[in-house]
């Protein structure tokens, strides 16, 4: 039997709460297409971002730890193929539009630069002057315009509930900038579980990494309410051996507590606010998406405990310090010397102005990439 993308988009209709985003009333493309017979839009889209080279950049960019110190550690791209998973999960038992979700949860990052959030750190400082960076409005502007794959447009031409999505992208560390998305209105449902998905896999993840690495320790974490609480739910006593079999139990069970927490407490306030469509739920003066208060409480100790310990651990500040040179003296050198960058990012000068175009070239820099341009430039023992 084949399922035709109209009968994919009845399912859906059938499936989906009423507040779910259904394909079929996409708001459509900035540019018309014929949409394909067998996909509904929003898997046209995830497939598009699939194939982009700003998602295969990913695999080579840092989260917390440089890509070429360990083969373990989370990379932007494993983080990313997480935070759509868990994003499923979530969408699955809230009624959410699945592939919606996870078309946001793949596109959400792709606007990293090397070297984590101290890279964007530095490119948003030397670009103060010339309208600044972060990797939100960065991720918007590769969907829309640098990633050049049709003769007819630039960028992949997405449908307006996933740039919307893209561009409503907001936790802790990420702020949106809507204005061209009715900044009146919420984040629909599906862009705010990808929120949500983005937080809980940072923070249950980090602390994966962060133990495995070793920079922090079990007797460290002794006393943080979530640690206890995942501990006493597999039976761990504090003075047990934390092998890697006991880590993973630990961070599975981490993850699935605090997906039972976010469901639970997204049915309660769908059902408080007795929303009935897409509309009513982007009209609400606040997010119907979040953890309870008092797994908010648990995560927020857990995330400072993280910042203090992690973030800020020596050695994870040096690495910063060192990407953060690496990305000042890149700039320095192409801004003076912008015959130095490929043919295609000079022609680029002319339409879009000097800093921005070598902001944008290192922006698209994987970690080792970016190492490699700084030690060609700099070391004289290495061939151009």
């Amino acid at each position: 039997m084949i399922f035709t993308r109209q009968q994919l988009e009845e399912l859906e209709d059938q499936a989906l709460a009423p507040y779910g985003v259904r394909s079929k009333d996409t708001r459509g493309r900035a540019h018309p297409e014929d949409e394909p017979d067998y996909r509904t839009v929003f898997q046209r889209d995830r497939d598009r971002i699939l194939h982009t080279t700003a998602f295969r950049r990913l695999e080579y960019k840092t989260q917390v730890f440089i890509n070429y110190e360990s083969d373990y550690y989370r990379t932007r791209l494993t983080h990313t193929l997480e935070v759509a998973q868990i994003g499923r999960s979530v969408a699955r038992a809230l009624g959410a539009n699945e592939d919606l979700v996870e078309t946001i949860c793949l596109a959400h990052d792709l606007g990293h630069p090397p070297f984590g959030h101290s890279g964007e750190r530095e490119l948003s400082r030397l670009m103060v002057d010339h309208g600044g960076f972060d990797h939100n409005r960065h991720s918007f502007r590769i969907v829309t315009t640098l990633e050049k794959r049709y003769a007819e447009y630039d960028g992949l031409n997405l449908t307006w509930e996933v740039l919307e999505g893209i561009v409503k992208h907001e936790t802790e560390y990420d702020i949106s900038d809507a204005k061209d998305f009715d900044p009146t209105l919420r984040g629909h449902l599906e862009a705010q579980i990808a929120n949500a998905a983005d937080e809980l896999a940072y923070t249950a993840h980090d602390l994966d990494d962060g133990l495995r690495s070793g920079l922090i320790t079990p007797e460290q974490l002794a006393g943080i309410s979530l640690w206890e609480v995942i501990n006493e739910s597999i039976g761990r006593r504090r003075s047990d051996p934390l092998d890697e079999l006991a880590r993973h139990r630990l961070i599975r069970r981490l993850i699935g507590i605090e997906v039972s927490d976010l469901v639970q407490s997204v049915d309660r306030m769908i059902r408080r606010s007795d929303v009935r469509s897409v509309e009513e739920l982007q009209k609400l003066p606040y997010n119907v998406v979040g953890f309870s208060e008092d797994m908010h409480r648990r995560n927020r100790e857990l995330k400072d405990f993280l910042y203090h310990n992690l973030y800020n651990h020596y050695r994870v500040l040096r690495m910063a310090f060192k990407a953060e040179n690496v990305i000042a003296r890149l700039f320095e050198a192409f801004t003076n010397e912008p015959a130095i960058m490929p043919n295609h990012f000079q022609d680029a000068i002319e339409d879009i102005g000097l800093e921005p175009t070598v902001c944008y070239y290192i922006a698209g820099m994987t970690d080792r990439f970016a190492i490699d341009e700084y030690q060609k430039l700099f070391d004289p023992l290495v061939l151009p």
